[in-house]
């Protein structure tokens, strides 16, 4: 038994697809007679794949923006600490700039993959270039897990061997701007993150937020000196360090999940619920949804009545394509199979 499959591009007219159509149908009638039309499958065609290339380049573009607007808030906020550092002198603060500059570097990858992933599919990239995304997650993520390393190496430092903090003003102050500075880029990263889908930015906005606790410390640890603690800096700098491995598990668990095609359970509930409710279905047969980069794809296989015709397991199948479409945001692509309900699954021609 042969699977009848259809596709079409965005650049298809109405009449070429119709004809198309039309010749799959009495090709696969004459192949395998009236059954054949059991098993259909069908992919998102027409303007429906067309304006789900232009959300992905859309927010693909958001990403970008998102990354360079970042770059320029935590480039202004280093900056402002380093004018603070060449009127303290301070050695230590002049170390945590530099530390602030490189990690708002940590974006550059990330803006990378963004444009990457703007790339069309090609013959050897046929799902496209989004796994870039993920991939560029990864490195966020061993980005905050070398800040947790270096926070906890400082505070063990100075707890040992303290070091006397000098111009506690400007060093408060310092720290309070670096605080500032990176909590609003990470609240705006992971805001952006989430509303595209992309895990890999939300990483980078907890990557900022725990560049903006490092800064916390200092405000704190210069506060607790001032007011006759000198070990309060150590102590809060490895309270800090603790603050960041729990946002390295959060960060590290959603890029993982990533990679392994991992997907939220309330996303397939819903798409369950979805096909379900619509006319034709007797059962989800089967669900397989995967993120690559800030985009879903899915695969479904339907079971549909063993009378169903040809003509009307190609609207069962588009039908439920579009309704995956209407519950799942982000879904660019669905694959949807249609069979005849308890027949077994045979070897496709």
């Amino acid at each position: 038994m042969s699977r009848a499959k259809r596709t079409s591009g965005a650049g298809d007219t109405a009449a070429a697809r119709r004809q198309r159509h039309g010749r799959t149908a009495h090709h696969h009638a004459h192949r395998v007679g009236r059954f054949g039309a059991l098993r259909g499958s069908i992919v998102p065609h027409g303007h429906d794949i067309a304006d789900r290339m232009d959300d992905a380049l859309a927010d693909g573009a958001i990403g970008i923006r998102a990354v360079k607007i970042s770059l320029i808030v935590l480039g202004g906020t280093a900056a402002v600490q380093m004018l603070i550092v060449l009127a303290s002198g301070s050695v230590a603060l002049a170390a945590d700039t530099i530390h602030n500059f490189s990690d708002a570097l940590t974006a550059v990858p990330l803006w990378i993959a963004f444009a990457l992933g703007r790339r069309a599919a090609t013959r050897r990239y046929t799902y496209g270039f989004g796994r870039a995304e993920d991939l560029a997650g990864l490195f966020v993520v061993a980005m905050i897990a070398l800040s947790a390393l270096i926070a906890g190496y400082e505070a063990v430092r100075r707890l040992l061997d303290p070091v006397p903090i000098d111009h506690l003003g400007l060093v408060a102050a310092a720290g309070a701007v670096g605080f500032v500075g990176n909590e609003a880029v990470a609240l705006y990263r992971i805001r952006v993150g989430r509303r595209i889908g992309s895990a890999a930015l939300v990483a980078d906005g907890l990557h900022a937020r725990t560049d903006g606790f490092t800064s916390l410390a200092v405000l704190f640890g210069a506060a607790g000196v001032a007011l006759g603690f000198p070990l309060a800096d150590p102590i809060i700098g490895l309270l800090i360090t603790l603050a960041i491995l729990v946002i390295l598990r959060t960060a590290a668990r959603a890029v993982v999940h990533r990679l392994m095609d991992g997907v939220e359970p309330e996303l397939v509930t819903a798409a369950e619920q979805a096909l379900l409710a619509e006319l034709g279905v007797q059962c989800v047969r089967s669900l397989r949804m995967r993120w690559i980069g800030h985009r879903l794809h899915a695969d479904v296989e339907l079971d549909v009545a063993p009378t169903t015709t040809l003509s009307d397991a190609h609207r069962v199948a588009h039908d439920a394509e579009r309704a995956l479409t209407r519950v799942i945001p982000k879904l660019r692509t669905a694959v949807v199979h249609a069979y005849p309900a308890h027949s077994e699954l045979t070897t496709q021609s």
